[in-house]
């Protein structure tokens, strides 16, 4: 399917260096981006639909980096399904799992943690719930996994390990396991902060400064945050990178973004939501906690959009995340919100509002477009001006 997105009032483009893109279209041919900014009349006379943007803002997808994924559209945690395509009504695209922690009853045997990481992994590797692609099967690090255990796990299709919810004494054993699996290359992430379900324990700077993953989970807590002076020493004293949650501690969420903005460390600055978990389904929890952080600091709002698109595929090795030829097509066209006091969805997240979402692309497919099911409505309209295919592009209604 060739899908051209016309008449853009901005394009921000997901990389926090150079944020914007100018010009007022984006060529869409298959799963990939093929030009964004300007196209002649001919390619987009060739699209087989066409979207009149109305002068909305477009960004790329929103990569939540810490989702609670189980098996299905489901969470046990909450008793729901369906919140994953939920959330792509909150403009997120992508989904990676923090570890299927939530599975009733999850393993906690050697074999047994192998065997759930594999099958999630598996689960989701074609499945795309509402349109979300969804990075699931992610290794629980217990003790009494071996290096060659990583070693299979990533020939299997198995790209992260996760540390806190091990059955360990101390939180220093995760250390010999965290080196393993980065030997294997898998990505490895860990808990950060006071302990959240049972069989976590507290996880501190020193902690984090000993094994070194790739990236501190909820580094503003999840839910409890931990001391302040610990922020500033992994920023310095690390790479690891700093993932701030929407289910965590607010004002450790902006003296993380300061401490990173000050040491020069905002490329390892991601935003994901944490859940669903004991706060729940938050559908709008990346465009909050993008709204919290651009009004409540000095930094500008396409810099948090970025921090939740191009810095989280980054890190994590995907092909999405930016408004680039050749990147995946995953955009989402935003506006100010209907009513509000502000003119672009730019201002408005800088006031604090949320941005109404007017349409998702994802996979190069409009998933819907006219108006999100979850935001406010848009102060602009978006529309489908041409269509060669048989699909009725509308949100389903409340």
């Amino acid at each position: 399917m060739k899908v051209a997105i016309i008449n853009l009032g901005e394009i921000v483009s997901g990389d926090w260096h150079n944020p914007f893109v100018a010009g007022d279209t984006i060529f869409i041919d298959g799963e990939h981006i093929v030009s964004v900014g300007s196209a002649s009349a001919q390619p987009v006379d060739t699209a087989d639909v066409v979207i009149d943007a109305g002068g909305m803002t477009a960004i790329p997808g929103l990569i939540d980096s810490h989702v609670h994924i189980t098996f299905g559209d489901y969470t046990p945690r909450q008793r729901t399904v369906g919140y994953l395509e939920s959330y792509v009504h909150g403009g997120v695209t992508t989904s990676i799992s923090a570890s299927e922690v939530h599975v009733p009853g999850r393993p906690g045997d050697v074999e047994g943690v192998k065997a759930l990481a594999v099958a999630a992994q598996r689960c989701f590797a074609d499945w795309r719930p509402g349109g979300m692609r969804v990075i699931a099967g992610s290794v629980i690090l217990e003790p009494g996994l071996q290096a060659a255990d990583f070693r299979e796990l990533a020939q299997k299709g198995v790209r992260l390990a996760k540390a806190g919810f091990g059955a360990v004494k101390t939180a220093y054993d995760y250390v010999p396991l965290v080196a393993d699996a980065k030997a294997a290359g898998l990505l490895t992430t860990c808990h950060t902060g006071g302990s959240s379900i049972p069989g976590s324990g507290a996880i501190t700077g020193d902690h984090l400064l000993k094994m070194h993953p790739h990236v501190s989970f909820h580094i503003n807590g999840g839910p409890t945050a931990m001391p302040d002076a610990d922020f500033e020493r992994v920023i310095v004293e690390s790479e690891i990178a700093l993932q701030v949650c929407t289910a965590g501690n607010l004002r450790t969420t902006l003296l993380c973004a300061r401490l990173a903005d000050k040491h020069g460390a905002f490329d390892r600055f991601i935003i994901a939501t944490d859940t669903p978990t004991g706060s729940g389904i938050m559908p709008l929890g990346m465009l909050y906690t993008i709204a919290h952080l651009a009004s409540l600091t000095d930094i500008p709002p396409e810099r948090f959009i970025c921090a939740a698109t191009g810095s989280n595929a980054r890190i994590y090795a995907l092909d999405s995340g930016l408004l680039a030829p050749g990147k995946a097509a995953d955009i989402v066209l935003i506006d100010a919100p209907d009513g509000g006091t502000q003119p672009t969805a730019l201002a408005a997240i800088k006031h604090g509002d949320i941005a109404a979402i007017g349409a998702v692309i994802s996979a190069g497919i409009p998933r819907f477009v006219g108006r999100s099911r979850n935001t406010p409505g848009t102060t602009r309209k978006a529309r489908v001006v041409t269509s060669r295919i048989t699909q009725d592009f509308a949100a389903i209604a409340h």
